[in-house]
């Protein structure tokens, strides 16, 4: 089945970096859309940026710049760098794939920014 993993979450000051990775297994990694979307409390989940197989990127008008999505097909992993953290970036970040015809999503990784 599909399986979603994340990792690379924390407690950081404002200004500061992270690095999150998302391990995938149960499907072909290689040719499908992988994204990263975020949930703060009491809002619904957004979508921060997503990458195509091929490496196509697109990014939340709110990120751009700040975060990188990448990935490496041979690990079956997505990254999501992200830097200049800011306090409204706090929430629980999830990795995502549409895949037999339905979004799997990871259980999550808490991203906490201090001002």
């Amino acid at each position: 089945q599909v399986q979603l993993v994340e990792s690379g979450g924390g407690l950081v000051q404002a200004g500061g970096s992270l690095r999150l990775s998302c391990a995938a297994s149960g499907f072909i990694f290689g040719i499908r859309t992988m994204g990263w979307y975020r949930q703060a409390p009491g809002k619904q989940r957004d979508l921060v940026a997503a990458i195509t197989g091929g490496g196509s990127t697109n990014y939340a008008d709110s990120v751009k710049g700040r975060f990188t999505i990448s990935r490496d097909n041979a690990k079956n992993t997505v990254y999501l760098q992200m830097n200049s953290l800011k306090p409204e970036d706090t929430a629980v970040y999830y990795c995502s794939a549409y895949v037999f015809g339905k979004y799997s999503w990871g259980q999550g990784t808490q991203v906490t920014v201090s001002s």
